[in-house]
């Protein structure tokens, strides 16, 4: 359930405009791309830039906090629901997902750059885990369990552990090393190497 005040509670008030929606956001982002920090940015300055009151702004979003967990989700594709026949698969999905996220240039270097500055807010920090971050790692806690029912990963293994094994490498070049290359197949060369290591021993 979303968190009154947070990103997707509806307003009350006109019915929203797809057009202003986007044009609040992509002043946002626009603002950021050109050096604004988040506590630099208010709504009114965001308002101004979108060419819309702030009124505009404030029906739409309670505050400056919510409207960036809506500015962060912008910035992603939407999780793929995994198809369940296969493990193996349903791992590749949700890595190749964050591979593609890492070649799409602009995104990604907004993303690290919001996700740094947001490290910084605590609570805005915490609405976007909640909000964002938490759905994609239940998801992919899913597969995992699944992957131990089916006696296809040990059992024994800590799960956000295991989760950080297959993920962080993936992290590793979108976030922090976004210089190195993202080439087809990345997530599969990563899902195999983890798989061979997580498999249940003789």
């Amino acid at each position: 359930m979303t968190a009154p005040g947070y990103a997707g509670a509806r307003l009350p008030g006109r019915p929203r405009s797809a057009a202003a929606d986007a044009a609040i956001i992509e002043a946002a982002l626009r603002l950021i791309e050109e050096g604004a920090t988040i506590g630099e940015l208010s709504i009114e300055r965001i308002a101004r830039e979108a060419g819309v009151g702030k009124a505009t702004v404030y029906r739409r979003w309670s505050g400056k906090e919510a409207l960036m967990i809506d500015v962060m989700r912008s910035l992603e594709e939407p999780n793929p629901r995994p198809a369940g026949a296969s493990v193996r698969d349903d791992l590749v999905t949700l890595l190749e997902l964050m591979r593609r996220r890492g070649l799409a240039k602009r995104n990604s270097a907004l993303l690290r750059t919001v996700v740094t500055q947001m490290h910084a807010n605590q609570e805005l920090w915490r609405a976007y885990d909640a909000h964002v971050i938490a759905a994609r790692r239940e998801m992919l806690y899913e597969v995992l369990r699944r992957g131990m029912a089916r006696g296809e990963i040990r059992g024994d293994l800590d799960l956000e552990l295991l989760a950080d094994l297959f993920t962080g490498p993936m992290l590793s070049r979108v976030i922090l090393h976004e210089w190195k290359a993202l080439p087809e197949g990345l997530a599969e060369t990563i899902v195999d190497t983890v798989l061979e290591g997580v498999r249940p021993r003789p």
